[in-house]
């Protein structure tokens, strides 16, 4: 599809090969209307959560994430009222594939565009995403699920609270994906090279030792087969600031629609520590 097209018409259908666009080019058909989760995009550069917030939670919300470095590792904030970061040639109002708006707390719409929603006060903070390692699971032949689906990662609410601060507090929110039990170790010595991308998992096994009923019911994205001689294990996910805003309830916050994410045009590696 040409360029001028991806400015008329219906919204651009999913490239055949999406691990092969260039950042630019996978912002270029967001902008233009797909709507479609992020993962297996644009290989080699990193992906990143947003939680946008008004300038006076800026600060609480720093601190927050200070004292909550596993689901809230900060790769770039930028100034307020800026719509691009040094890690984001794009556009943060338009350029992901969809966005979440909420007022006190509330969750009052879902949108491919927020640029209508956007304020001149907001501090957009771009927070480190679980699928930029997913390239080196993949490399090294452990499964990603969702991917083989098609579909988008399953994500849950558990028991354990985030440490708060200011006027901001929640719980932690983690991604879920079903490894080989003999390859969970591979994982997790993967992973936890990557600590700005969340780093190793924070609880394998048992669901419900994180307050976890039912893997069949996530509280965002899509739920991921566990076949038999599979365990599940839990990363830290970057929607848990939005879970902060739910249970904060500032007077207005914009995030990424959960899996739907902001590419960067940041290397995966430079996320790496040997």
């Amino acid at each position: 599809m040409s360029d001028a097209a991806l400015h008329h018409g219906a919204a651009p259908a999913a490239p055949d090969e999406p691990a092969r666009l260039t950042p630019a080019r996978a912002r270029k058909l967001f902008r233009a209307g797909l709507r479609t989760p992020t993962a297996g995009y644009s290989a080699g550069y990193a992906q990143a959560n947003l939680i946008a917030l008004p300038r006076e939670l800026a600060y609480d919300f720093l601190l927050f994430a200070q004292r909550n470095p596993k689901p809230c590792p900060v790769l770039d904030v930028a100034e307020p009222g800026e719509i691009s970061a040094s890690i984001f040639a794009g556009d943060l109002r338009t350029d992901l594939p969809a966005y979440r708006i909420y007022e006190h707390g509330r969750l009052v719409g879902e949108t491919p565009d927020a640029e209508d929603d956007w304020r001149r006060d907001l501090v957009a903070f771009l927070i480190g995403c679980s699928f930029t390692f997913e390239a080196p699971l993949l490399e090294a032949r452990i499964p990603v699920r969702h991917i083989e689906m098609g579909c988008n990662v399953a994500m849950y609410r558990t028991n354990r609270p985030c440490r708060p601060a200011g006027r901001l507090s929640g719980p932690l929110v983690v991604s879920m994906r079903p490894i080989p039990a003999e390859r969970v170790a591979d994982a997790v010595r993967i992973t936890s090279r990557y600590p700005s991308v969340h780093g190793a998992p924070v609880h394998v096994g048992d669901p419900a030792a994180l307050g976890i009923a039912d893997l069949a019911d996530p509280d965002f994205g899509d739920a991921a087969e566990v076949r038999p001689g599979e365990v599940p294990v839990f990363w830290a996910c970057g929607v848990t600031p939005q879970a902060a805003v739910m249970a904060s309830a500032p007077d207005f916050a914009i995030g990424h629609a959960p899996g739907h994410m902001a590419v960067t045009d940041a290397r995966d590696a430079a996320y790496q520590v040997p």
